[in-house]
C-alpha cells in the first residue's frame, strides 16, 4: 500500500503539520508540528502508529511549537532540522512574544539535515534540498512524487522575506531551483492547499519565467 499524507492545520497561524504514514508498516513521520502537540500526539497514538521521526523544514514558531507536546508522548522520536535555523529554533519563546503568544520552549534538536541527505519512510526515499531565503536553514523534503516545501512556495504565492534572518536574494535562487523541478511533483506547503510545480510555474507570479535547467539538487 502507498504512503498517505494528511495535512493537519494547527495553531493561530493555521500552519500545516503533515502526518505521513507508511501504510504497510504503520510507521509515521510528523512534519512541522507547529502547535497543538498534545493533540497531534493523541491522534498518532489513537491510530496505533509508530512515530519514527519529527521532520522540520525550518525554525519559525508556527512550524515548531508543537514539538514539545509530541515529544512528551514520543520521547525517543528524533528531531531533524538544518543547523542554520538553530538561532530561530532556540529563540522560539521570544518569537512567540512578538506575536503576543505564550509558547513552550522547543526540545533540543537531535539530528541535523545536510543538503543532499536522504531519509526514508518505509520504502519511500526523500532527499533533503537546502532552500534558504525565507529562513537560513530552510529545507525541502523531496520525494519521488511529494515534496514538503515548507514556506518557500504556496499555491499562488511564496513565503515572506521581510522577517529576521530572511534573505530575498537567496529566496530567488531557491525559487529558481523549485521551478526547475519535474512539473508533476506535488508541493505540500506550510500554509494552504497543496499544489504542483507545474501549476505554480504556469500561474504563480513569483515563479513564472524564472525556471532554468539547474535541476533539483
Amino acid at each position: 500500500m502507498p504512503m498517505t499524507i494528511e495535512a493537519l492545520p494547527v495553531g493561530p497561524f493555521q500552519a500545516n503539520a503533515y502526518l505521513a504514514v507508511d501504510a504497510d508498516s504503520q510507521r509515521a513521520v510528523l512534519v512541522d508540528p507547529g502547535a497543538d502537540g498534545d493533540k497531534l500526539a493523541s491522534l498518532i497514538s489513537s491510530r496505533g502508529l509508530t512515530l519514527d521521526a519529527i521532520w522540520i523544514t525550518h525554525g519559525h514558531l508556527d512550524h515548531v511549537c508543537g514539538i514539545a507536546g509530541v515529544r512528551r508522548a514520543f520521547p525517543l522520536a528524533p528531531i531533524w532540522m538544518h543547523a542554520a535555523d538553530l538561532p530561530l529554533y532556540e529563540n522560539v519563546v521570544n518569537q512567540g512574544r512578538l506575536y503576543g503568544l505564550n509558547v513552550e520552549a522547543a526540545p533540543e534538536v537531535t539530528n541535523f539535515w545536510n543538503d543532499g541527505d536522504t531519509v526514508a519512510l518505509g520504502d519511500q526515499a526523500f532527499r533533503i534540498v537546502h532552500l534558504p531565503g525565507h529562513a537560513p536553514g530552510h529545507v525541502a523534503i523531496v520525494g519521488e512524487r511529494d515534496v514538503f516545501i515548507g514556506d518557500v512556495v504556496f499555491a499562488g504565492s511564496i513565503g515572506r522575506t521581510d522577517l529576521p534572518l530572511c534573505d530575498p536574494r537567496a529566496m530567488q535562487e531557491s525559487l529558481a531551483r523549485v521551478a526547475a523541478w519535474p512539473q508533476t511533483l506535488t508541493l505540500h506547503p506550510g500554509h494552504g492547499a497543496s499544489t504542483t510545480v507545474g501549476a505554480e510555474v504556469q500561474s504563480n507570479p513569483f515563479l513564472v519565467g524564472i525556471a532554468r535547467p539547474i535541476g533539483a539538487r
